[in-house]
């Protein structure tokens, strides 16, 4: 009796349709301390500090969030050479992570868009999915009309979301049932973080003589930490749970098609392949 080697068919590489170079990777470095800062400074000022006396001040700090937002698209897409079948890419599932999230908006976190965000920043990589995060949020804002000065962080925080995906282990070979569970539990623990993050953006503008849980410049910050818990607990366990349960649900049942989908598309377009004209011929 003989025995035959075999041998497995090589995994095809992740695809790269916004690859982060340089440039970009020093402004989403940038841009994402700005971020954590926006968001976490009350944990991070002493209560002597005078920060919170500027309140009022939080929409220059918005904007300015927003600027280097775009310089940050700006900077990835101008190193990664973005060509029309990525813009095309882009434009199709930004739009279409646009129109499903307002369907089940104002009902117990039922925000379909998620789920898709962790699938696309799967297949196409973490350059494209912050890309893609970020114009996506953009985009369902203008639809639905919910342009404010939380719209900067909703758009870094889907951003971070969408490129945690394309950042997971094992994008080149890990395929199936595996696959589906480790962006299930993605999906599951990001949604809740994604949550908690957008809470501390407008959590710390309450007043404090309307609530207990309310932010309280005055507090030092293991109890602001504990009122900030309080504050989640009370006002929005269950809409997060509902996004993750949502988003664990449509990641099971719609994974494998939106996945099989996603990568045929990416092969068929090539985006890495470099484009070549051959000489007009006399």
């Amino acid at each position: 009796m003989s025995l035959q080697a075999t041998t497995r068919p090589p995994a095809q590489r992740q695809a790269r349709a916004v690859r982060l170079g340089p440039r970009s990777v020093a402004a989403l470095t940038l841009v994402s301390a700005v971020g954590v800062a926006g968001f976490g400074w009350p944990f991070l000022a002493p209560p002597t500090s005078r920060i919170g006396a500027h309140a009022q001040d939080a929409p220059w700090l918005f904007a300015g969030v927003l600027v280097l937002l775009v310089a940050v698209v700006a900077a990835a897409i101008s190193e990664s050479g973005l060509g029309p079948k990525a813009v095309a890419m882009l434009g199709v599932l930004a739009a279409t992570g646009a129109a499903l999230r307002p369907i089940g908006a104002g009902t117990a976190g039922i925000e379909p868009m998620f789920f898709l965000m962790v699938l696309s920043g799967r297949v196409l990589g973490p350059g494209f999915g912050f890309v893609l995060g970020s114009v996506t949020m953009f985009a369902s804002a203008l639809l639905t009309g919910g342009v404010g000065p939380w719209l900067p962080f909703q758009m870094l925080a889907m951003g971070w979301f969408a490129m945690g995906a394309g950042l997971l282990p094992g994008p080149d070979r890990l395929r199936g049932r595996g696959e589906l569970a480790m962006l299930s539990g993605y999906g599951f623990l990001a949604a809740f973080a994604y949550g908690t993050v957008m809470n501390m953006a407008g959590w710390p503008f309450m007043s404090a003589l309307a609530s207990n849980v309310a932010f309280d410049p005055q507090a030092p910050v293991a109890a602001n930490l504990a009122r900030f818990v309080a504050y989640c607990l009370a006002t929005s366990l269950g809409w997060d749970l509902g996004r993750a349960v949502v988003t664990v649900v449509l990641t099971l049942a719609l994974g494998p098609a939106v996945l099989r989908a996603l990568r045929r598309a990416t092969r068929r377009a090539a985006f890495e392949t470099p484009v070549t004209f051959d000489a007009a011929q006399k």
